[in-house]
C-alpha cells in the first residue's frame, strides 16, 4: 500500500477516485460484497428480504434432502415388492390411457365420430354401395357353386366310364360273338399248322432233323 501511494499523482484530476473504489472493497478475508440497495428500498427493507431470501433457500435445500430421502424409501419397497420398472411403464400408460378415456375432449371426439358413422350408415350412396357389394358376393358364390358341381359331375363321369369298362371286359370275353372269332382264329390256325407239316413231308429231311418235331408256334 505505501508504494502505490507513493505512485499516485497527487496533482492529478482524478485523484480520490481510487480511494473512493478502494472504500467498497472488503478489508476481512471471506466478507462478500455488499451490493447497493436497490432503488426503493430502505437499509431495513433490503435486510429483511435478504432475511427472508436465506430462509427460503436453506428451506429448499432442506426439502431436497428429504424428496431425496423419500425416493430411496420408495425404490426400496419397490424393490421388496418386486414392481419393475417395465410394470411401472404400463400402469402409467394404462393409468394415462384411462385418463384419456374419460376426458371431456375424447368423449366429445367419440360422440361426434358416432354422430359422422350414423349420417354415413344412412345415406343413400353408402347403401346403394353395400347393396352392390353384396349382389357381387351372390354372384361369385354362385359361380363358385356351379364350377364346383361341373368339376364333381366330371370327375363322376370319369369314374363311371372306368367301372364300366373294368366290368365290360370279362363279360365280352364270355359273349357268343367273342367266341365265334377265338373258334374261327383257332381253325385258320389249325390249318396254317398242318399245311406247313404236309409241305414238309416233302423237303429232304437234314440228318439228325426227322425226328425233331416243328417248334410249337404261340397261342394266337
Amino acid at each position: 500500500m505505501d508504494s502505490a501511494s507513493q505512485d499516485i499523482n497527487l496533482n492529478s484530476p482524478n485523484k480520490g477516485v481510487l480511494s473512493d473504489f478502494m472504500t467498497d472493497v472488503p478489508v476481512g478475508p471471506g466478507v462478500a460484497p455488499r451490493t447497493p440497495a436497490v432503488e426503493g428500498l430502505t437499509e431495513v427493507e433490503e435486510e429483511e428480504l435478504r432475511a427472508e431470501l436465506a430462509k427460503v433457500e436453506e428451506e429448499i435445500v432442506t426439502l431436497r434432502q428429504v424428496l431425496a430421502a423419500k425416493e430411496r424409501h420408495c425404490g426400496e419397497l419397490k424393490r421388496r415388492l418386486g414392481l419393475s420398472p417395465l410394470g411401472e411403464l404400463k400402469q402409467n400408460l394404462s393409468r394415462s390411457w384411462h385418463d384419456v378415456q374419460v376426458s371431456t375432449a375424447y368423449v366429445k371426439t367419440s360422440e361426434k365420430l358416432g354422430e359422422w358413422n350414423e349420417k354415413v350408415t344412412q345415406s343413400d350412396l353408402y347403401k346403394k354401395t353395400q347393396e352392390t357389394l353384396s349382389q357381387a358376393g351372390q354372384k361369385t358364390s354362385a359361380a363358385l357353386s356351379t364350377m364346383g358341381s361341373a368339376i364333381s359331375r366330371k370327375l363322376g363321369d370319369m369314374s363311371s366310364y372306368s367301372i364300366r369298362h373294368s366290368i365290360s371286359m370279362p363279360t365280352m370275353r364270355n359273349s357268343a360273338t367273342f367266341k365265334s372269332f377265338e373258334d374261327r382264329v383257332g381253325t385258320i390256325k389249325s390249318k396254317v399248322v398242318g399245311s406247313r407239316e404236309n409241305g414238309s413231308d416233302n423237303l429232304p429231311s437234314s440228318p439228325g432233323s426227322g425226328d425233331q418235331p416243328l417248334p410249337d408256334h404261340a397261342p394266337f
